[in-house]
């Protein structure tokens, strides 16, 4: 580790600055995606991303602790890389959209028949209740789907019934059977 930071010495300090902030984006991007993955179930995938993370993270702080009372803008690139990585691994994860989604659906009765016509037309399960809301009777409607599908299926499921519908989405962390569902 010693010869590593004596070759960062001879290096110019923008440089060392740069290196250091595009190590940081990819460490936290990583460890962004890591995070979704064990919340999601996928532990041997987030093993291996935690690996590689860790392994960058050495590199990285030691990197700042040997040469932070030299360069203080190191620290600025640092942050900046932290940040920056936060941002590209959210913006990462929900482009991969792991996991599953419920949506809980609040309609009319001539909604809900546009609704589960639609739903029904393109394979997908539901289960409808009757309840009653503030004003008239309504009808609860659950659907689970793969996340990386409900954007679509909201805006097909609002198209079919004049947005006269009010959606919840939750994500769904276990499930087991179900009609198309089964896991």
């Amino acid at each position: 580790m010693t010869e590593f930071l004596d070759t960062l010495r001879g290096i110019s300090p923008i440089l060392v600055c740069l290196l250091v902030c595009a190590a940081k984006i990819v460490e936290i991007t990583i460890q962004s995606l890591k995070t979704c993955m064990m919340v999601k179930g996928q532990r041997l995938k987030a093993a291996g991303l935690g690996f590689v993370e860790c392994t960058i993270w050495g590199l990285v702080i030691s990197t700042i602790i040997g040469t932070l009372g030299d360069n203080l803008l190191l620290l600025v690139f640092y942050c900046a890389g932290y940040a920056t990585g936060l941002f590209l691994g959210s913006t990462l994860e929900s482009k991969i959209a792991l996991g599953t989604s419920n949506l809980e659906l609040i309609a009319s009765d001539e909604s809900t028949a546009k609704i589960t016509a639609y739903l029904r037309e393109n394979g997908r399960g539901y289960t409808v209740f009757e309840g009653q809301g503030s004003k008239e009777k309504m009808n609860m409607i659950f659907v689970v789907l793969p996340r990386k599908e409900t954007p679509r299926v909201l805006r097909e499921i609002r198209k079919a019934c004049d947005n006269k519908v009010f959606v919840a989405v939750s994500e769904v962390s276990k499930y087991a059977g179900g009609y198309g569902m089964v896991k």
